[in-house]
């Protein structure tokens, strides 16, 4: 399964508008969360992990869960 890397930058375009871009950058990591930050804040993101495994990449959602939400995916 591909991981997240300290220091390393990801990026995820939103589902309506693929002009819309975030990019973040891993700062800190534990086995279940992500601590990212784009520049102005920094949050703190669970791995999904039924999720994580499908796709066989850790992933997280940092705008929050809900239908068409973007995914950050290492």
């Amino acid at each position: 399964m591909r991981k997240f890397e300290i220091g390393k930058e990801y990026s995820m375009r939103s589902i309506c508008n693929q002009e819309c871009v975030w990019t973040y950058t891993v700062i800190a990591r534990t086995a279940q969360t992500i601590t990212i930050s784009n520049g102005k804040e920094v949050k703190k993101c669970r791995v999904v992990k039924k999720i994580s495994e499908y796709r066989n990449a850790e992933t997280i959602y940092p705008l929050g869960q809900y239908s068409m939400a973007p995914s950050l995916v290492a």
